[in-house]
């Protein structure tokens, strides 16, 4: 199994270049990778700290450093070691300010900005947080997105990631027994999606969560037949409801929610703008 020395170093969070690295790292298999994450590099001090456990480990240098000083040095440095060292934000940067016909700002951190994307986005983690699992479900007018589905397909987790990407959702499980407040069927505002799965993967998810908490019993909430019930149930709902519905069942957390976010843009989309006309006398 190749061994690799992976070196992340950013002068912000670092977010950014670690979603690179897994993006392409997802594409090799059987590999041993060692991450060497160094964030808020923003001197040259903080900077020749790190070059010891770089001759160290010698490996491949990825960075997203724009400060031309500090981003020498680092290159500098990697000359002299024999590391291979990869500025991987600049050929996009590059490319952009050719179209654009403007200079990079230059600034670190700069995408994490406190603009009022920021704060929406801050807005919705809170509203997210707040109407988890059917809670408070009074406000889920204010809503963008409302996740149903039953127990275990992922409605939490969808939740905030998109809440992450600046989206107010609210998320209701589905109960055979108990069925939703009414006000989720005359919702206007929100888009409503329905999450399902299939019902051999839902057994296998919730088994493995009782595992979690250390509780073997057998019950219902595992039972192949009434599991497959549940799930019957939901679809049904959705159908009736006429709500777009996401298969979860060999998607990611990622890819549940790209694939939400763009029914919303589409949905967005075909909204007609109400016509301003004079008032009627």
């Amino acid at each position: 199994m190749p061994r690799l020395h992976l070196h992340l170093l950013s002068d912000s969070t670092g977010e950014t270049l670690e979603m690179i690295a897994k993006a392409a790292l997802a594409q090799f298999e059987e590999t041993d990778i060692q991450r060497h994450f160094w964030p808020m590099v923003r001197s040259r001090q903080h900077l020749d700290r790190i070059v010891p456990d770089l001759a160290a480990n010698p490996g491949l240098v990825l960075f997203t450093l724009v400060n031309a000083e500090t981003r020498t040095r680092l290159e500098e440095h990697c000359r002299t070691l024999g590391l291979p060292a990869v500025p991987v934000l600049d050929a996009v940067t590059e490319a952009l300010e050719t179209q654009l016909g403007q200079a990079a700002h230059g600034r670190p951190g700069r995408q994490h900005s406190m603009d009022d994307a920021y704060f929406k986005r801050v807005e919705a983690i809170h509203y997210t947080i707040a109407h988890d699992d059917g809670i408070a479900y009074e406000d889920w007018e204010d809503a963008d997105i409302i996740l149903a589905g039953v127990s275990r397909s992922s409605k939490t987790p969808t939740s905030i990631y998109l809440a992450n990407r600046g989206y107010k959702v609210a998320n209701i499980p589905l109960v055979v027994e108990s069925p939703p407040p009414d006000l989720l069927f005359r919702l206007r505002r929100p888009m409503v999606v329905g999450l399902t799965t299939a019902p051999e993967r839902l057994v296998q998810v919730r088994r493995n969560r009782l595992l979690t908490i250390a509780d073997g019993q057998e019950s219902t909430y595992v039972d192949a037949e009434r599991v497959a019930e549940e799930v019957r149930f939901a679809r049904r709902m959705f159908a009736d409801n006429a709500w777009p519905v996401i298969d979860v069942t060999r998607r990611s957390i990622e890819e549940t929610a790209a694939a939400v976010i763009k029914l919303y843009n589409e949905r967005e989309a075909r909204e007609i703008p109400p016509v301003v006309g004079p008032k009627p006398i």
